[in-house]
């Protein structure tokens, strides 16, 4: 990649992440975007150039990469596709992306399934063109307490009630910038 589409890159990185204000639910005039860091496992809600709120989360154990059946976290811009679960109670768990009408509690015992909601990531860049097949998602987990550190098969985990929190702020076709460093460092008001 040329150094000044680098460096224009960071600058638009940078103008993205800011201040840290309440998370509403956007307006249609809105421009809103998720950034995910894999090296402080954090997700940013950012709204109009805003950081409106930050979450830990947790993404693959195995890595990076999007190749089939590697249980590793894509990297790149992608964007939701389909939000599932609406209205179901926290820990409800979702197989197949359907709910199965059971609910777990934060840190079931034994169990690993999707749960809550489902943000399911379409990849926009060659390098993480197989996300949607793969299964990628923004998604609840009933393991919470390992939230934090890298602990998924490629998706990025969140506790339930952050990712209602999230899956009610954000529309269907947000972008979503998964990267490997850290989110730039700005002045916060």
């Amino acid at each position: 990649m040329p150094v000044v589409f680098r460096f224009f890159s960071l600058i638009a990185l940078i103008a993205l992440v800011a201040p840290l204000h309440a998370l509403e639910p956007v307006s249609e005039k809105s421009r809103v975007e998720v950034v995910v860091s894999v090296a402080e496992q954090k997700l940013a809600v950012v709204k109009d150039g805003v950081v409106v709120k930050k979450y830990p989360v947790s993404t693959s154990k195995f890595g990076l990469g999007d190749s089939a059946g590697s249980y590793r976290t894509p990297l790149g811009h992608l964007r939701v596709c389909a939000k599932i679960g609406d209205r179901l109670p926290e820990g409800a768990v979702l197989r197949g992306r359907t709910p199965t009408g059971e609910v777990l509690p934060p840190n079931a015992r034994g169990r690993d399934p999707i749960v809550t909601r489902i943000l399911w990531l379409e990849g926009l860049d060659p390098q993480n063109r197989n996300a949607r097949n793969r299964g990628i998602y923004i998604h609840g987990t009933p393991e919470e307490k390992r939230i934090g550190k890298p602990a998924s098969f490629g998706c990025v985990r969140m506790r339930s009630r952050d990712v209602i929190e999230v899956f009610e702020s954000i529309p269907e076709g947000t972008s979503v910038v998964i990267m490997a460093g850290r989110i730039p460092k700005v002045p916060q008001v």
